[in-house]
């Protein structure tokens, strides 16, 4: 009779690495094998798995040099112990970097031999592990850019007007720049509970959870504005009214092809540089009722703008938004980036700067997109 081996691990993301390791295991005798569930792996690191644990327990008994395999009941980097009752292995085997002086007391309390094994990649494959995948892996969370009412969604600015933020949901294309208005914080915040793409669900109640998330009830004193997160987890084109209060009055969303794709074709990006770390945007304010009132107005007119696709009011309205906000927020524009508005000025109907400003990129609206200048892909609601 063959002596049999036993391994465990998580083997998500199944990869080469993982079958030249049951390859080798397996010259010892036949290969059994206990795979962490998906709560032990929630548990462990603090994230959840690419492939359930069925797929995961489907693929590793798909593997030939396997015998059988088995979803680990236990919990913590022991939770293999009720798998190995259950199979009597006589080998353990593990890879250098999992080996543990626990696991290897427990193979001796049971009388059981303990391998430890370098990573050896099939000959003319590289060396591949799960960490190394992961990060090449690219995430398809979303982005957003805000195309009129930006600071309306801080308390401090609409207790004196209530009004709309305008924000537009865009597919991944590229690595946009931290620190650069395209609200990458909020999008690390939402890695942390869904590393690679946003989950199959409600966009208002996600988006809702992402702000709660972010801003945890700590001393912290700045509060992240609702609109990123809404911007990031609901769909296509998005306006949400604010008035006096952290999360909006009403959110209304327009997913109509035909004006996604007009604004696809009237707007391009620029990057001009990243915000300076010692930039305070929200420095000698001048925030009033007349002030927040011309960048309500300003939004409205927006949106009324684009429902009609009618590009020279839709450009009137957008400088007009920028133009409020520099006026409550003249620390948004600094004299070096004022040198890049001015060049592109001459180059596009109406611009304004991503975000809160200081910095990052300047949004262009266009008759064509320009040479070298970003394109956008919005988000459809059939890509959730």
């Amino acid at each position: 009779m063959n002596k049999r081996v036993f391994v465990s691990g998580c083997y998500d993301m199944l990869h080469s690495g993982h079958v030249a390791f049951f390859k080798e295991a397996s010259q010892f005798g036949d290969l059994y094998v206990g795979i962490g569930s998906d709560r032990t792996i929630l548990e462990l690191k603090n994230r959840r798995t690419i492939n359930s644990e069925r797929e995961r327990l489907y693929m590793v008994k798909s593997i030939r040099y396997v015998r059988d395999a088995c979803i680990n009941t236990g919990s913590g980097i022991m939770d293999f112990i009720e798998s190995v009752d259950r199979f009597k292995p006589d080998i353990f085997v593990v890879n250098a970097d999992g080996s543990t002086p626990e696991k290897e007391q427990f193979c001796k309390e049971r009388g059981i031999e303990y391998i430890v094994l370098e990573r050896t990649p099939e000959d003319g494959l590289e060396a591949r592990s799960t960490t190394s995948l992961r990060n090449t892996v690219k995430s398809q969370i979303p982005y957003r850019i805000d195309l009129a009412g930006t600071w309306i969604d801080q308390p401090y600015v609409s207790k004196y007007h209530g009004g709309w933020a305008i924000t537009v949901s865009i597919e991944p294309t590229q690595e946009f720049e931290e620190r650069s208005g395209m609200s990458t914080s909020t999008r690390k915040a939402i890695k942390k509970l869904f590393p690679y793409q946003l989950p199959d669900y409600n966009p208002e109640l996600l988006a809702k959870l992402v702000f709660c998330f972010e801003n945890e009830p700590t001393l912290q004193q700045y509060v992240s504005g609702a609109q990123d997160s809404i911007g990031i987890c609901i769909p296509g084109l998005v306006r949400h009214y604010y008035n006096g209060n952290y999360w909006p009055d009403k959110i209304e969303q327009c997913d109509d092809e035909s004006i996604l794709s007009w604004l696809e074709e009237h707007i391009c990006l620029v990057h001009t540089f990243n915000r300076p770390a010692d930039t305070h945007v929200d420095a000698d304010t001048n925030i009033s009722e007349e002030g927040v009132k011309a960048l309500a107005d300003a939004a409205e007119g927006a949106w009324n703008a684009i429902m009609n696709k009618d590009l020279t009011e839709f450009a009137k309205y957008f400088n007009a938004s920028f133009d409020a906000q520099i006026k409550m927020f003249p620390h948004m524009v600094s004299e070096e980036l004022q040198k890049y508005i001015n060049l592109y000025k001459e180059k596009s109907l109406a611009l304004k700067l991503s975000g809160a400003g200081g910095g990052g990129y300047l949004i262009l609206l266009v008759d064509k997109p320009l040479e070298n200048s970003i394109r956008i892909k919005i988000r459809r609601k059939d890509n959730l």
